[in-house]
């Protein structure tokens, strides 16, 4: 049987719940991946009443739900605090933005997001940690090895408590693997698990369009993380063949700019091989859904969504309960 194929309502959070929903229907999507922002689903509002209200809208269009999406909280929890996490977090969280009150004031909505998605019957929530590295990627000024081992401590300090409250409520947390979290790649994916010394509510949101343009053997992560990959991220991105004018880094350029190394695209538009994915997420068993989230400049986002849930339909096998050659077997 084929995996659910959802949407991530993230970059959908201008439309109202009611709307998103009607989209999804439209396009042919199975279900939804609830970002909490918008009022697609409200952490502070998420009592079984609330909860109850939600599944029932899903369910009159005929949409299921298994994960909720904290990416902009958890953002804030081990970051660099600076005027740019206002302008995503909630004021609740905000409040006076003393950088370490907003850390602690991060953590207990993430703590508060567990228990919503339980109440909600989710049984994941993707999002970021933040880092209190990510400055020091390039090390120039060097960085001291112990500088960038007290950050991965850091991590493991502030989100231990969390996933400890995520395991009491029966819900996972699964990182989206990306620039600007203390895990962008495999090594430091490696590390972060370390740091929470291998938590089980601790693993990842598989998505490869994060790992490719960097170089990241974004097959490998999927083989050496199996157990961990607790929910997986449809997203293509598109990477130049030659020099450009802004590298890897960017350029400070916005998304969309021609002079860039790589760019988002919608699906199958880009460089990522989404059928070696389905291999091997066949190869480690992976049930949950295949959640697209949509990102291309260029395109219509109605259009691009509509198209993307029927690429990952036709991209989607399950795999085989029998050798090939079986049959040329003898008794």
């Amino acid at each position: 049987m084929s995996r659910p194929v959802t949407l991530f309502t993230g970059q959908w959070a201008d439309l109202d719940f009611s709307s998103i929903c009607e989209k999804a229907t439209e396009f042919g999507y199975d279900g939804l991946e609830l970002a909490c922002w918008g009022d697609h689903f409200e952490v502070d509002q998420a009592t079984p009443a609330y909860c109850r209200a939600k599944r029932e809208q899903l369910d009159q269009h005929g949409l299921i739900c298994r994960a909720v999406g904290a990416h902009l909280v958890g953002q804030a929890v081990c970051d660099r605090i600076d005027q740019r996490h206002q302008g995503v977090l909630p004021p609740y969280v905000w409040g006076d933005g003393d950088p370490e009150a907003v850390r602690q004031r991060a953590a207990q909505e993430m703590i508060a997001t567990a228990e919503a998605a339980r109440n909600f019957g989710a049984e994941v929530v993707t999002g970021f940690t933040g880092s209190p590295i990510w400055h020091l990627l390039y090390s120039f000024p060097p960085a001291p090895p112990n500088m960038i081992e007290d950050g991965f401590a850091e991590f493991g300090r502030r989100w231990r408590p969390i996933l400890d409250a995520f395991q009491k409520h029966g819900v996972k947390f699964a990182l989206e693997v990306h620039p600007t979290e203390i895990a962008f790649d495999i090594a430091t994916a490696e590390r972060a698990l370390q740091a929470v010394d291998n938590h089980p509510a601790f693993g990842f949101n598989y998505d490869p369009s994060h790992l490719g343009y960097q170089g990241v053997d974004y097959l490998e992560f999927i083989h050496r993380f199996g157990e961990r990959i607790f929910h997986v991220h449809m997203k293509d991105v598109g990477w130049s063949e030659r020099p450009t004018e802004a590298g890897v880094f960017g350029g400070h350029l916005p998304f969309g700019d021609r002079r860039r190394y790589w760019d988002f695209r919608s699906l199958g538009r880009g460089n990522i091989d989404f059928e070696e994915i389905i291999r091997a997420l066949n190869r480690i068993n992976y049930q949950g859904p295949l959640s697209v989230e949509w990102e291309d400049s260029g395109m219509d986002r109605d259009h691009g969504a509509a198209e993307a849930c029927e690429f990952v339909r036709q991209i989607d096998f399950p795999a085989s309960e029998l050798a090939f050659d079986a049959a040329f077997e003898k008794e």
